[in-house]
């Protein structure tokens, strides 16, 4: 989990500051890999989260503990590229394309199975796959096919 915020090494105070952010996340109803790739790209804007004075709080410790690492920035961003899908196939992105596929369009299958392909590449095409699904649509329910 340390990878994930661009922890190098273990310290002390670790647990707590992943704990911390995690029921930050939890409060807000942030969604995971969202927050990790906005922390990861420095994009944080548009998410509750990021608005609250806790998670402003949390961000100072977190950069604190990132100075205490010998690392670069640029390596710190490398850990969180590798560690943090830019992109994963979410449910509604799955039905749009199987929906498409069934009416003979497999261009946004095509699309979306492109994006995936790599998803730790942090390219520009993946941005629309980011998004969360609308809150009016009917929430998945999946089981195990085993």
């Amino acid at each position: 989990m340390g990878a994930k915020l661009g922890l190098f090494n273990e310290e002390e105070q670790d647990e707590a500051l992943i704990y911390e952010l995690l029921d930050l996340m939890e409060k807000y109803r942030a969604d995971y890999t969202n927050t990790f790739r906005a922390l990861t790209i420095n994009k944080l804007e548009n998410m509750a989260l990021f608005e609250s004075n806790e998670f402003q709080e949390w961000d100072g410790k977190w950069q604190a503990r990132l100075n205490h690492q010998k690392q670069s920035k640029t390596e710190v961003l490398q850990l969180m590229k590798v560690s943090n899908p830019s992109v994963i196939p979410r449910n509604h992105r799955v039905e749009e394309a199987l929906e498409a596929a069934e009416k003979g369009d497999l261009s946004v299958m095509e699309k979306l199975l492109k994006v995936l392909a790599d998803p730790y590449a942090y390219v520009p095409e993946q941005e629309d796959y980011c998004s969360l699904p609308e809150p009016t649509d009917r929430p998945y329910r999946t089981f195990c096919g085993t």
